[in-house]
């Protein structure tokens, strides 16, 4: 497979994706967000709870 060939491929597998829109209608920024910085949150938490002796 060569470079060009490849490019192509992913030039159409990008054009394909346009129509699409790439987000899922049942994801909300908002709670996907919020949940990963919950979860940051809680790891932190987990780290220093780990890190008594400091």
């Amino acid at each position: 497979m060569s470079f060009h060939s490849a490019a192509a491929q992913l030039v159409t597998l990008a054009a394909e994706g346009e129509e699409h829109g790439g987000n899922h209608e049942s994801l909300s920024p908002y709670v996907t967000g919020g949940s990963a910085f919950l979860i940051l949150l809680l790891l932190l938490w987990i780290t220093t709870r780990f890190n008594r002796d400091r």
